[in-house]
This record gives C-alpha cells, sequence and structure tokens, in this order.
C-alpha cells in the first residue's frame, strides 16, 4: 500500500472547514478537560506566592468551567484556521513545508488567542486561589480595568504559543512522514497521537521560560504585591530576585502534562477528523 499525500511533503490533503472546525473543538475539550489537575499544579508551581500557599494540591479542579467553556470554541478556531492557512500557503507553490507549518500554525495561534487568552485569565486566577467562582472572577476581572483586563498577557501568551507551535507543529508533521515512510503507508490515529506527543514534550521544555512569564503577568503581582509593567520587566525581576532556576518552575508538570496532552490532542483531532470525514460521505 502506497504511502498516501496526506503524510508527504510538501503538501497535505486538508480537511475541510468544518472536519478541522469540529475535530478540533472534540480535541480541544478532551485535552483540557482530562489533564486539567496538572495545568493547575504547573500552575501553582510558577505562582510568585508559592505551590503551597496558592493551594498546594487542594482544588486542583478550580476553573475547570471557564476551561471547559473556552476549549472547543479555542481549539476549533486554531486548527481550522490552521488547516485553511496551510492550504493557502501551499497553493502559492514556491514554499517549504516545515515554513508552511510555522506560518500557519502562527496565524492559528493568532486567531485561537483571541479565546484562549480571556480563558486563561480567568483559569489562573482561580488556580492560584486569587478567586474562588468563575463569575467571581469575572467580576474581579472587570472592577480592575473592564474588558480589556481579560486580554491581559495576550502578547505574551503568543510570544509563547507562536515559538511553541512553530516548533511543535514542523516536527509532528515530519514525524508522521518518517512513520509513513517507514512503515509504507498512512499513519492512523494512535500513531499520529504518538508523534504529536514527542513533538509536544519537546516544544513545551524549550517554552517553558516563556510560560512562567506569563503566568506571572496573568497572577498581576509578585510575592511582595508589586504588579508585573510587562514581559520585560517581569522577565528581569523573576531572573533577578528568583533566580534563573525560576524561569523554569513547573518544567516537569508541563513537559508530563503537554506529552500527555499531544497523545490525547492529535489523537483526538486525527480521529475526529477520519470520522467526520466517513460521516460527511
Amino acid at each position: 500500500k502506497k504511502v498516501m499525500e496526506e503524510c508527504t511533503y510538501p503538501h497535505e490533503s486538508a480537511p475541510s472547514f468544518w472536519q478541522s472546525l469540529l475535530a478540533g473543538a472534540v480535541a480541544g475539550t478532551t485535552v483540557d478537560v482530562a489533564l486539567y489537575p496538572m495545568d493547575t499544579i504547573k500552575t501553582r508551581m510558577q505562582s510568585a506566592q508559592g505551590f503551597l500557599k496558592s493551594g498546594g494540591f487542594r482544588g486542583v479542579y478550580s476553573g475547570i468551567l471557564a476551561t471547559a467553556g473556552g476549549s472547543a470554541p479555542g481549539a476549533a478556531l486554531f486548527f481550522s484556521t490552521y488547516e485553511k492557512t496551510k492550504d493557502v500557503l501551499y497553493s502559492q507553490g514556491s514554499i517549504s513545508a516545515p515554513v508552511v507549518h510555522m506560518l500557519a500554525s502562527s496565524v492559528a495561534e493568532c486567531a485561537a488567542c483571541l479565546v484562549r487568552v480571556p480563558t486563561e485569565n480567568i483559569k489562573q486566577k482561580m488556580q492560584a486561589g486569587l478567586t474562588k467562582t468563575t463569575t467571581g472572577t469575572i467580576q474581579y476581572i472587570l472592577a480592575s480595568g473592564g474588558l480589556s483586563r481579560f486580554y491581559v498577557g495576550y502578547f505574551t501568551t503568543l510570544l509563547r504559543e507562536i515559538p511553541f507551535s512553530a516548533i511543535q507543529f514542523p516536527l509532528y508533521e515530519l514525524f508522521k512522514k518518517k512513520w509513513a515512510g517507514f512503515q509504507g503507508e498512512t499513519t492512523n490515529p494512535v500513531q499520529a497521537a504518538a508523534c504529536g506527543a514527542i513533538a509536544g514534550g519537546i516544544a513545551a521544555g524549550l517554552t517553558t521560560p516563556i510560560d512562567v512569564v506569563k503566568t506571572r503577568l496573568m497572577l498581576v503581582h509578585d510575592a511582595e504585591g508589586k504588579a508585573y509593567s510587562g514581559f520585560f520587566d517581569a522577565f528581569s525581576r523573576i531572573k533577578k530576585n528568583e533566580g534563573t532556576k525560576t524561569l523554569f518552575s513547573g518544567l516537569g508538570p508541563r513537559v508530563t502534562w503537554i506529552t500527555i496532552g499531544g497523545f490525547v490532542f492529535f489523537g483526538s483531532y486525527e480521529a475526529g477528523k477520519k470520522a467526520f470525514s466517513m460521516n460527511k460521505e
């Protein structure tokens, strides 16, 4: 059986807009809800208040409603934008596959973060113990500066997510291609999930310092109650006052969470694409 076009460079047979939208929604909700406790632990490890003061292992599902509400639209927006952008870039005929995947994932992150960042702001304040309920958190954010406060950390999140995706997606596509070439047929959802897990783990480790700074900005204040004024202020203060190792706080949970999450996420996405494609037929 020959390797199908889907797993070869330079072009991948793209799913329809609705297939990628629905498959992305399923994948996003599945991984975020299933692995939420690990994300909470990672956030508390990165908090300026410290792990125990932020809640330790208590209430690890705090903020899950906000996450569940934002997971489906965020992931759906990401994958529908990613697949469409790939299609447009491939139609140019002169852009290499790795560059296509880097650019497409970057554009997709810009779109998805319009949903993801407000959700992250609500979720992380609850995870760190600053607020107790979703409604109370929304009121707290509105009172602290209006709707714009929901987007605190937007550009920092992009600064984390774009490099993350620019590493993860080319690796994911490359691993799928190599695996398909080795076995002489396209990768199935489980194999694709394994490719996504490895790619995600590598990307997670390399982007942890940016994730720490993003978390601090969303939690607003340092341990002494002084607010951070921006990415570079937070980065320099963390490094100066707490040491370089603090920039890698939560490395273990983050890599573990995203590796496992990558398996669930990409496996769900590929299975969803296949299922929705069969239903369409």
